[in-house]
């Protein structure tokens, strides 16, 4: 099995921390987010423990909220000594209504407008992850009028390509992230923020992507990022205390991928940032990295009631769904490939070659193409694995298609932590 909190139990269903999926799509409806708190808990654990022992007690990682915001996730992230990373006001406004400290928040986002500025620095955001000289012109002002003096990170670019999908590719120096070191035009945006009255520059931070199951990208950008600093403290007097290296450690959606040593890949980085620093004669700053997709990803399974299949002869095998592209929209978006699995059948042969289908009226919506599961009957629950990142937080109403409910399970018990949308959900807005 992909992961090791799946198995398959007694009646020849897929289990989910020992939890049968059949019964739970009956118990609760399908489709249906099922993530696993404990996976969470561990994954968050092994960023934590890993980063305050390769980078220092000052360290920290940082849910990426993007990968999955609703307000279940922030108690958990928290109470496992998380910090995390917003994009939007409406991120910070979950974070807080769940009770997470502004205080603790990094602020991202390529086009922050007037409004999400005021609101970000009302909240007491700890750090604005700064994009441009646009953005660093306001918040000064903004901080000026609340009187505050509010800390930054300066985002740079790198000019790094980890060879990753171009969707999620994001460390190039023509991206649309960030300022490029390799243009010049990072120095005016380090000198300005300095001059700042009201901003105070912590460091800066850079990302190179995402699904990367090597550290050479990681490596890479440590080591420019540090020179860069040391050239800036010459010419600046500019002192790094922090440094976010960003995310984009990969995970595993089917068995091709590796299954990744992440304290392995910490390690490798830790010690070229260490080397970086000490050819600098530079103290190590305060590392934070802002994993997502690896901390839930691999906790979430969608479980889906199948209509049955159709033929088309010559062709291929069509296997019908209740959700598709409007539950997880990453196949018709780049053709993100997973492990799709009859959680009904699991003691059966998987020799039946087919095509997932979703209900929407769209050619593109599917899940997956040209697989092997075990042959489904009508209302047999289909399992999708790996689906706890990118699929409840990219979801929509497409084809009015209401947004389906996500449980949680821990120690053996299940808990609903986002109820389904009804179809008066769909028109409450509308006047």
């Amino acid at each position: 099995m992909l992961y090791n909190n799946l198995t398959v139990n007694e009646k020849g269903h897929l289990a989910i921390g020992g939890l049968d999926a059949v019964e739970l799509a009956a118990e609760y409806g399908t489709p249906l987010y099922v993530l696993d708190e404990d996976v969470i808990r561990a994954n968050c654990r092994t960023y934590v423990n890993a980063m305050h022992e390769y980078f220092g007690p000052e360290s920290a990682p940082l849910f990426a909220s993007k990968a999955l915001c609703f307000k279940g996730i922030y108690p958990v992230v928290q109470s496992e000594g998380m910090c995390v990373d917003v994009v939007s006001p409406g991120e910070i406004f979950t974070a807080v209504a769940a009770g997470f400290p502004a205080s603790k928040m990094f602020f991202h986002g390529t086009n922050k407008t007037d409004a999400d500025i005021e609101y970000g620095v009302s909240q007491g955001i700890g750090y604005f992850v700064v994009d441009n000289l646009n953005e660093l012109e306001v918040l000064n002002k903004v901080a000026s009028e609340q009187g505050v003096i509010q800390n930054v990170l300066l985002r740079l670019t790198c000019g790094l390509d980890p060879h990753t999908l171009e969707a999620i590719n994001t460390g190039k120096v023509d991206s649309q992230f960030g300022v490029p070191i390799d243009t010049g035009q990072a120095d005016e945006f380090v000198r300005t923020a300095l001059s700042c009255e009201y901003i105070e520059v912590a460091g800066f931070h850079s990302h190179v992507g995402s699904q990367i199951f090597e550290s050479d990208s990681f490596n890479r950008q440590a080591e420019i990022l540090i020179e860069y600093a040391a050239r800036m403290n010459k010419e600046t007097g500019f002192e790094l205390k922090a440094l976010n290296i960003g995310g984009g450690l990969g995970v595993r959606y089917t068995e091709k991928d590796p299954l990744l040593d992440i304290p392995g890949r910490i390690a490798e980085i830790a010690e070229h940032l260490k080397g970086a620093c000490e050819k600098c004669d530079m103290d190590m700053p305060a590392v934070f990295m802002e994993p997502g997709r690896s901390v839930v990803a691999n906790a979430g399974v969608t479980l889906y009631t199948t209509g049955g299949t159709k033929e088309v002869k010559g062709y291929r095998n069509y296997v019908t769904i209740d959700g598709g592209m409007t539950d997880n929209p990453r196949f018709a978006l780049y053709k993100a490939e997973y492990t799709v699995l009859n959680a009904s059948r699991m003691g059966e042969a998987a020799d039946y070659e087919c095509t997932v289908a979703g209900r929407c009226c769209e050619s593109g919506d599917r899940i997956a193409e040209d697989i092997k599961i075990a042959e489904p009957e009508r209302g047999d629950v289909i399992a999708v694995l790996t689906t706890g990142a990118y699929n409840y937080s990219m979801a929509s109403n497409y084809n009015r298609v209401p947004r389906p409910a996500m449980i949680m399970i821990s120690d053996g018990e299940a808990r609903l932590v986002v109820r389904r949308e009804s179809y008066e959900d769909l028109i409450k807005n509308e006047i």
